[in-house]
């Protein structure tokens, strides 16, 4: 994959920066900080909520591979104690209310969404021998692909409760849409080829994934000089 977009951009073409200092004022909170500032701590904390980062210590080590401002673990830590918790809470109602049919034209989406996951429905063994799920229980699985424009199921998969959701996600993808789907349906060869095909895809990583960006490399220069005879 030779195109990839940070998590952090697409906060910040939510939410931009602009729109958070008249809830700094708001809340009476003295921004001091000319590099670490609240706005930075937003990112931090979108971030973590996303990687799921282990604390402090960890989310420093990281900013600096996902896009953001590279910080201490000192710094992190004493700027998230610093603000208070009242002015993320408006920014989180400030981010619902930008979750609307305006805020889908201004990111100019291309294609409707479509969101596929799974739900397993268990029961006792004896009541579906055929489908052993766990223990004493048995199960079946019914993996559903959902347009979130109109809330209605486009396909739906019915398998047994242990059937993988990978290769399952694999017959529900269309190239119509955005296919959006969890962790599980994460695999790297997918990846790749999903970009061959064409096929739009948000899926989340696993936490055994490591991304590196891509840097161009730097040429030496080389004087060459005629060789008189």
């Amino acid at each position: 994959m030779k195109k990839s977009t940070m998590f952090p951009a697409l906060v910040q073409s939510v939410l931009t920066e602009e729109e958070v200092k008249p809830l700094i004022e708001l809340v009476g909170y003295n921004e001091t900080a000319r590099t670490f500032t609240v706005y930075t701590l937003l990112q931090y904390w979108t971030q973590a909520a996303f990687e799921q980062w282990n604390g402090f210590r960890d989310g420093a080590d990281k900013a600096a591979a996902c896009g953001l401002p590279k910080a201490d673990y000192s710094t992190f830590s004493k700027k998230a104690k610093a603000v208070p918790f009242d002015l993320f809470k408006q920014l989180f109602h400030l981010l619902l209310k930008k979750c609307n049919r305006q805020t889908r034209r201004q990111l100019k989406l291309p294609k409707d969404l479509l969101l596929i996951d799974s739900t397993t429905v268990t029961v006792g063994k004896t009541r579906l021998p055929w489908a052993p799920f766990h223990g004493e229980r048995a199960g079946i699985k019914l993996h559903v692909a959902l347009v979130e424009a109109t809330g209605m199921p486009a396909k739906v998969v019915e398998t047994i409760g242990k059937r993988h959701d990978g290769p399952v996600g694999e017959e529900l993808a269309d190239d119509r849409y955005i296919v959006v789907e969890d962790r599980a349906y994460g695999k790297i060869e997918r990846f790749d080829r999903y970009q061959q095909e064409g096929q739009s895809f948000v899926i989340r990583l696993k936490d055994n994934v490591h991304l590196e960006r891509p840097r161009s490399l730097r040429r030496e220069s080389t004087n060459n000089f005629p060789i008189s005879g």
